[in-house]
């Protein structure tokens, strides 16, 4: 019944949001070089990798170093990036991982394989479900970037502290994955986005 949910929202997301897709796009285009879609290598169910897709929010290349971002203004993100990223309108291409059946729109956020081969037996549960777009550890963290930023060792605070609480969050949802925590995940979401 999730996997219906996901279709059904997920293309209706992408035909309602196409006229938000085209204008997002457009201010990246004309902001700064390179292209206006990003992908990166994550790590799926079961371990599987696959390309997810987001705005770009960065400078092209701004990859090749650290892999996370810190603090609200990060050198390497641009000026219209971070309004993006601020509104989370950067995952919204994410819509199409979940429309071809890579993602749910509720799940553990996918990471990138440098952190998955971290993972301890324990905390490999979340690769047995589908990754999401949004969970109860994207709720709790929305502020992450900012965290990290005030942090001497930002990866270290990522890996020891964060990631396992994280982790922890996800398997709120693993435990009990129901359509009541479906929409309740998606309500919660929607409402810290506002109030942010």
């Amino acid at each position: 019944m999730i996997r219906f949910f996901d279709i059904l929202l997920s293309a209706l997301g992408l035909l309602l949001l196409s006229p938000v897709f085209l204008m997002i796009y457009l201010c990246i285009r004309l902001s700064s070089r390179g292209p206006g879609f990003y992908s990166q290598k994550r790590i799926g169910k079961d371990g599987v990798p696959f390309r997810l897709y987001k705005f770009r929010t960065m400078r092209t290349g701004s990859d090749k170093g650290r892999l996370i971002t810190v603090g609200g203004k990060d050198s390497r993100i641009t000026k219209v990036g971070y309004y993006i990223r601020k509104y989370k309108l950067d995952e919204l291409p994410q819509l199409w991982n979940v429309f071809i059946g890579e993602m749910s729109l509720v799940g553990p956020r996918p990471e990138v394989e440098k952190y998955v081969n971290l993972y301890t037996p324990s905390q490999r549960v979340v690769l047995t479900v589908k990754p999401g777009i949004t969970d109860y550890a994207s709720i709790a963290y929305s502020e992450e970037n900012i965290i990290l930023g005030q942090s001497d060792n930002p990866e270290r605070l990522y890996i020891e502290e964060i990631m396992p609480k994280k982790i922890d969050y996800n398997l709120q949802y693993i435990n009990n994955r129901t359509l009541k925590e479906y929409f309740k995940i998606i309500f919660l979401t929607f409402t810290k986005i506002i109030t942010h």
